[in-house]
């Protein structure tokens, strides 16, 4: 494997990970939320974007044949563990961390299209596609109220934090 399928590689294991965090996340915000305020609609519609990106990452990882990250178990229960513990805060934490997420998602997405230029364009279209998707999820959460979640300031840098660190961690393990 030369270099750049490496670092494709990597990228479709951080990518596939972070959506299947992503499904888990909002998977947590419904268990508390339910599904009947306008808030837990608008996370059921983001959820079935994430799910259908997990998806279509997991075939290309697979089609590919890159080794998932060994991770996935931890981002199952502190993926579930943290739409959770937001959406039990209340539905403004609950965008504040989809926010939050979409922030740092929308940020590595763009640092990905500037690595793979032209060369990967399937691999890049589909960024391309889900980035916009994760800026629709932001602007969303952001019309929801998010920046009126409790300590939205360090609830927001907490959360970008983490996902810097999974990002970082499932490129490697």
């Amino acid at each position: 494997m030369n270099a750049d399928e490496a670092q494709r590689a990597a990228m479709l294991r951080v990518d596939q990970a972070g959506e299947y965090g992503a499904t888990r996340i909002y998977a947590g915000q419904l268990a508390v939320m339910g599904q009947r305020s306008s808030d837990a609609r608008t996370i059921a519609r983001m959820a079935e974007q994430e799910a259908r990106h997990r998806e279509i990452f997991d075939a290309l990882v697979a089609r590919r044949g890159v080794r998932p990250t060994a991770l996935q178990p931890i981002w199952n229960v502190a993926g579930f563990a943290l739409g959770a513990a937001t959406a039990l805060i209340g539905p403004r934490a609950a965008m504040a961390c989809t926010a939050a997420i979409e922030t740092e998602i929308e940020r590595h997405y763009g640092e990905q299209l500037d690595a793979i230029g032209d060369g990967d364009p399937e691999l890049s279209g589909l960024i391309e596609e889900f980035r916009a998707e994760e800026v629709e999820h932001h602007d969303a959460a952001i019309a929801a109220g998010a920046e009126q979640a409790p300590a939205y300031p360090l609830l927001s840098g907490a959360i970008r934090l983490g996902c810097r660190i999974a990002i970082g961690l499932s490129r490697h393990i």
